[in-house]
């Protein structure tokens, strides 16, 4: 393996100098650092990235850590924060917590032993505020990703997520549903709040009392609440509309609602959260539908600005709107 010392030789510098070189400082004449990088490439001289890192106190490495990578939203989010992070100069390491605590523990562990510049991070909950803790004991920077953490003031990037769901609500009272359910993801995570906030702002706004029969807390992951929906069926005024709180939980509840003989939209109406993505071919989902790239890349623009220092000391606050897309899934309650 070519080394700094056999560059130098061949330069007739110092080792001293080839470094300089190769981390781009100090003070070195231009045709000197012409020969030497010209040199460099005949020999096919790969740096020890890890050596450099310890000179410069930065690897050069960025970490994303999301809370389900097999979701739309969060793939197109990585996709933008890598091709963000590789027109800075940065590589990207994945991390999926699975809204695991502790499996987003261990990969916290392993951000602190790889020596990572900074960090996006999507949280699992609200309980992830120790794990904050831990990045900010280290000095490592982050920024927070589509979720808040309750006590954490930080660099963030959301959604609209109040505004998105008043607006997916008032399109199905629109349409003359006065009986609207919520499947919602868990209430320990600020998105599914922030869903709630606005499911409720829609119904007030069009006087509508809300009707505690008619909200179910599920996990954002999947739907798993089957009883739960029976019994919201089987009411004596059941509800003729679902606002799901992601498309996961749109998903399972369609196939749920199917299993139990109810077609959608002519029977019951269902409306969520985020697209699906590329993976569906004829979108039927109506939607409040978000810039998933532009989380990932936005929030990539801000880490690198932190870690660089070329921001003000104030923290940033992104709120991204979301698009209500009109689709199949929802249409008039059935007749009677």
């Amino acid at each position: 393996m070519v080394t700094i010392y056999d560059i130098a030789k061949q330069a007739n510098v110092s080792a001293m100098t080839v470094s300089k070189v190769i981390n781009n400082t100090g003070k070195i004449s231009e045709k000197t650092r012409s020969r030497i990088k010209k040199i460099m490439e005949e020999m096919n001289y790969v740096p020890n990235s890890m050596a450099r890192s310890l000179v410069l106190q930065e690897t050069k490495m960025l970490s994303l850590l999301i809370p389900d990578i097999t979701n739309p939203f969060f793939t197109t989010l990585a996709r933008g924060a890598e091709d963000a992070a590789m027109r800075l100069g940065y590589k990207l390491l994945f991390g999926n917590s699975d809204e695991s605590l502790a499996k987003e523990k261990e990969y916290v562990d392993m951000i602190l032993s790889t020596r990572v510049d900074g960090v996006l991070f999507s949280a699992a909950s609200d309980l992830s505020g120790p794990h904050l803790q831990t990045l900010r004991l280290h000095r490592i920077p982050f920024v927070l990703l589509d979720r808040a953490v309750p006590g954490h003031e930080c660099d963030t990037v959301t959604g609209d997520s109040r505004e998105g769901a008043r607006k997916l609500v008032e399109h199905l009272i629109s349409l003359g549903h006065r009986r609207i359910a919520l499947v919602n993801g868990s209430l320990a995570v600020s998105t599914a709040r922030d869903r709630l906030a606005g499911y409720k702002d829609a119904l007030k706004l069009n006087d509508i009392a809300v009707d505690d029969t008619l909200l179910l807390e599920s996990n954002y992951k999947h739907f798993e609440d089957g009883p739960l929906l029976r019994s919201m069926l089987e009411l004596p005024d059941p509800p003729t509309a679902v606002f799901a709180g992601n498309n996961f939980l749109a998903v399972g509840l369609i196939r749920k609602l199917l299993e139990l003989g109810v077609r959608v939209p002519e029977q019951m109406s269902v409306v969520c959260f985020d697209d699906l993505g590329a993976s569906v071919i004829d979108p039927f989902f109506t939607v409040a539908s978000q810039p998933a790239y532009q989380f990932g890349a936005m929030g990539i623009q801000l880490l690198v600005d932190r870690i660089k220092g070329a921001t003000t000391p104030e923290w940033k606050k992104i709120v991204l709107p979301s698009e209500l897309v009109v689709r199949g899934s929802s249409a008039p309650p059935p007749a009677g």
